[in-house]
């Protein structure tokens, strides 16, 4: 892709946001728009805001479930961005007037403890790599109006991504059964929905190694100290002003965000 174009779609995309306005799908003026060409949006766009001085802190996976990846035609998961400036401390508030059309996501997130570079990661590769696993609510929105998403649009559009909540209690994974694990979804006091790790890829460290590989095939590699959220064991669920949402998984504990 021309870099002049890739800065221009980045731009649309990061006045979307600060405007809180959504825009036509990318892919509407440009059908043609590869996934290479959208990652090429999405490195434009994450530049704009490191020149803002936000920092990376780690990346998010999303299409990990068979059935998302069918409805877009692809057989692998994508991949955006994680900036200090999307992080939320558990139990805080999320002014919902930031966001355009917010859904909430509950995930496992996997926190580095050193780096992992592709080619041939391996889930088991990851676990040893992994200080903590820890639960997070991963709230995702999109700049395109209604939602109205191709493959190249969220992906362009850093994977649809908007802000994240980690929780507080983190445990190793040794010992830990992360394709048998539940991982619960709390509305309001009332459970929305209960899913499994195997949701993901079949584990979430699968889908972490898919990363590290997919990153590889870049130049770029997985870092010490980053968080990797590995993708939703559940259907998203949208959010509205007023509400208590929470996740929930034994031995993991609880994340808490309210919308306001």
């Amino acid at each position: 892709m021309d870099e002049a174009l890739a800065e221009e779609l980045a731009r649309r995309l990061y006045e979307a946001e600060h405007r809180c306005s959504p825009i036509p799908p990318l892919t509407d003026a440009y059908p043609d728009l590869t996934v290479a060409d959208a990652y090429a949006v999405q490195r434009a766009l994450i530049a704009r805001k490191l020149e803002e001085g936000a920092r990376v802190v780690g990346w998010k996976i999303g299409l990990t479930s068979r059935p998302m990846q069918q409805m877009f035609g692809i057989d692998t998961p994508d991949f955006g961005h994680l900036l200090d400036t999307m992080a939320l401390p558990s139990g805080a508030e999320l002014p919902c007037s930031q966001l355009i059309a917010p859904r909430v996501e509950p995930e496992f997130a996997f926190v580095l403890a050193r780096d992992l570079a592709g080619p041939g990661v391996r889930e088991e590769d990851v676990l040893a790599a992994t200080e903590a696993v820890a639960l997070a609510l991963e709230v995702i929105d999109s700049r395109i109006e209604g939602w109205r998403i191709r493959l190249a649009d969220t992906i362009a559009d850093n994977a649809s991504s908007a802000r994240f909540v980690l929780g507080e209690e983190r445990c190793p994974p040794t010992g830990l059964d992360l394709a048998a694990l539940p991982l619960a979804l709390w509305v309001d006091g009332e459970a929305a929905a209960v899913g499994k790790g195997e949701a993901v890829l079949g584990h979430p460290a699968r889908a972490v190694a898919w990363l590290a590989n997919a990153l590889g095939e870049l130049g770029e590699c997985l870092r010490r100290g980053q968080v990797v959220l590995s993708g939703a064991v559940v259907a998203a669920v949208p959010l509205r002003p007023g509400q208590r949402l929470a996740a929930s998984c034994p031995g993991l504990g609880r994340v808490e965000l309210s919308v306001v």
